[in-house]
């Protein structure tokens, strides 16, 4: 048989979906625990128990993922017979606190919205292509990796909804503003080329990668008098994320926008917003009512 390893990886783009960037991260972890204790597909539980020193300089968010990559990998190998036992309850076992996002205020939104606006009054393509990335990300809460590789055939037309290709290869529609529609109209008649994408790029994808995306916002950011380490594409979905819920909008709902396949991920955005949730029931709940005379 074939490298268990690629034959793991091949299970789980053929039957789990997987995106190119799950299935590099998983090899990535992969081939960090065969550095560190040999081929991971022949090792016992003492080898993995050592796994917590040899991997004792990463964060416990990172030790956490990579230990969840190991575990799908031999219960994998069981599954298919390729070895009997399962080793990975010695598996280290780290206590990964989830950070809360960084986040923009609305006041940081408008002065970067309003920065954006101003270098594309000329209609210079390059300033109208941010100005369109820049709605796309805060309207419509998309992923970098979604905005960047979205195809032409996606924008609406009629119905104000964009179908974008998640996580997964997921399925999702998500609302488009006025405002994102009218700067789609401004940026579709400067493409060049007829790539199917979108934002086309010459290089070897086809569209603009996310780290030209990243650097690009946080080139605007400096230019707007904001901080630019504090600027993201994922800050920016964050903001969308968070200024929906302190508007009042339902969690079950943010999840589907998000195109969040568990709840529980959507959840973190409670945490941000606490004061408005503390605020809801002190105001709607019966018990916090003063009783009538």
């Amino acid at each position: 048989m074939s490298d268990p390893v690629e034959t793991f990886l091949a299970m789980l783009a053929a039957e789990r979906g997987a995106s190119r960037n799950t299935l590099d991260a998983y090899r990535r972890d992969l081939a960090a625990t065969r550095e560190a204790i040999g081929d991971p597909a022949t090792a016992d539980g003492a080898a993995l128990a050592r796994l917590g020193e040899a991997f004792s300089g990463l964060a416990a968010s990172s030790l956490a993922r990579r230990c969840s990559a190991l575990r799908q990998f031999y219960g994998f190998l069981v599954d298919e017979g390729l070895r009997e036992d399962d080793p990975s309850a010695a598996l280290p076992r780290p206590r990964a606190r989830r950070p809360l996002p960084r986040l923009l205020g609305h006041d940081d939104v408008a002065r970067f919205f309003a920065r954006a606006e101003l270098e594309a009054e000329g209609d210079r393509p390059e300033a109208v292509r941010l100005l369109c990335q820049l709605e796309l990300l805060y309207g419509s809460g998309l992923r970098a990796s979604e905005l960047v590789s979205l195809p032409v055939s996606a924008v609406p037309r009629d119905a104000p909804f964009l179908h974008v290709s998640g996580k997964g290869g997921q399925q999702r529609m998500v609302p488009v503003s006025t405002r994102a529609r009218q700067a789609l109209t401004r940026w579709l008649p400067l493409r060049t080329g007829d790539s199917r994408y979108l934002f086309p790029s010459r290089g070897a994808a086809g569209h603009m990668t996310r780290v030209r995306l990243f650097q690009l916002l946080r080139d605007l950011a400096a230019r707007a008098d904001i901080d630019p380490t504090r600027v993201s594409p994922h800050v920016l979905r964050h903001a969308f994320a968070t200024h929906l819920l302190e508007g009042g909008a339902d969690l079950r709902v943010l999840q589907t926008l998000l195109g969040h396949a568990d709840i529980a991920t959507t959840q973190i955005y409670t945490h941000v917003e606490s004061s408005r949730l503390v605020a809801l029931v002190n105001a709607r709940h019966p018990l916090a009512r003063p009783a009538s005379a």
